[in-house]
């Protein structure tokens, strides 16, 4: 108990630091127009953790419930129906700041009385929107931001593509006997047989893909042309790396594939070629834009590098429940709304992608257009 406690703790300053990179004027902006204005995440952690840990499970009283219902939950509008509210319909921060230290006050004289398993969805759910205020801050202006850029980056010629022969066998997708805490949709284990497949060695570079917007294919959103294309990294543009994995969309990575006679790999395919394969090093924060994708040759010993890290991959696989699936109880409506046939799964994990996530069963998922997060492919050919 008393390390989740200080996990919670460190999660916490996790995401504080993440806000003390912003100017002042940056909170009330919208970077990306699908999501809340900035100011909603700064309340928006408390109030999940009040409403789960101090509501849900100790029934205390509340002392703003406004807060509570104001900050309570994200949005994920259809295409088409962005949110239309302006900065003067939001709270004042020091309020809102009030409401943080308040809320983590009574939460901290609570916390020997509540489960290991609230606990951890607490952490996650805030190490989950600390990658989400990444991909959120990395559409600011330099300006309305401070930080340095990653001295490690990529920039050498992007390495010839592989394929890796992958045998036929069964995979088991869902929760691990062992896995201390797992979401609804990680529920319930079973076992697929997977035919023999071939999988890239390497995510698809920058490089690999200016191939197929020369030829005029589209150009990710993390590309910016001026007499050259560049990557708009975190805190500076720099020369486009050819050598890093490209970030796309799903709609973008398909139609590399099909250009390449190839195919993005289903869920049970990531699955069966990634067994036994060690995360990369851009893992747990430690960087902010992507490494080379032959950064981790010497982990994976000839086989797939970086089924985990360096940016989540797309699969063929639409989001969708485990047979026997059940909606958490405390949070009802963190898997389910998303069954809609318009949302498809990512696997693996993202330089801002927490440590607790690099377990097999975890599902990130988004809509195959959705341009801003960290999210990369590789090829399969059956």
């Amino acid at each position: 108990m008393r390390n989740l406690e200080r996990a919670l703790h460190e999660a916490r300053h996790n995401t504080d630091e993440l806000f003390r990179i912003l100017d002042p004027d940056a909170l009330d902006a919208r970077p990306i127009p699908e999501r809340h204005r900035i100011v909603f995440y700064l309340g928006h952690l408390e109030a999940f953790d009040w409403n789960l840990i101090a509501r849900y499970a100790l029934d205390i009283p509340s002392f703003h419930a406004t807060f509570d219902r104001l900050f309570a939950f994200g949005i994920d509008p259809p295409e088409g129906q962005l949110p239309s509210d302006q900065p003067s319909d939001w709270p004042d921060v020091p309020e809102i700041e009030r409401y943080n230290q308040r809320t983590r006050e009574i939460i901290d004289h609570a916390l020997p009385d509540v489960s290991p398993e609230l606990l951890h969805a607490a952490i996650e759910h805030r190490l989950m929107h600390a990658e989400t205020l990444a991909y959120i801050f990395h559409n600011l202006p330099y300006h309305q931001k401070r930080g340095c850029p990653d001295r490690q980056v990529a920039g050498g010629p992007p390495p010839q593509p592989r394929m890796i022969e992958i045998p036929a066998g069964e995979v088991r997708l869902g929760r691990d006997a062992e896995q201390p805490f797992a979401w609804d949709n990680e529920c319930e284990p079973h076992t697929l047989e997977v035919p023999a497949f071939s999988i890239g060695k390497y995510k698809v570079t920058n490089g690999e893909y200016l191939e197929f917007v020369r030829e005029g294919g589209p150009a990710p959103s993390f590309w910016v042309e001026g007499g050259s294309w560049h990557y708009r990294g975190m805190f500076s543009e720099m020369p486009l790396p050819l050598d890093a994995p490209v970030y796309v969309t799903k709609c973008q990575a398909e139609a590399y594939a099909r250009w390449r006679g190839a195919s993005l790999p289903t869920e049970a395919q990531f699955h069966r070629a990634s067994e036994g394969v060690p995360p990369s090093q851009n893992v747990d924060f430690r960087f902010w834009d992507p490494l080379p994708v032959t950064a981790d040759d010497a982990l994976v010993n000839g086989g797939p590098a970086q089924l985990t890290g360096n940016g989540w991959e797309w699969t063929s696989t639409v989001f969708a429940p485990f047979p026997g699936f059940r909606p958490l109880p405390y949070y009802s409506n963190y898997s389910e709304p998303f069954f809609d046939g318009q949302h498809f799964v990512l696997k693996g994990a993202s330089p801002r992608t927490a440590a607790c996530f690099l377990r097999p069963a975890f599902r990130n998922w988004f809509r195959p257009s959705y341009p801003y997060i960290y999210a990369t492919f590789r090829l399969v050919e059956s």
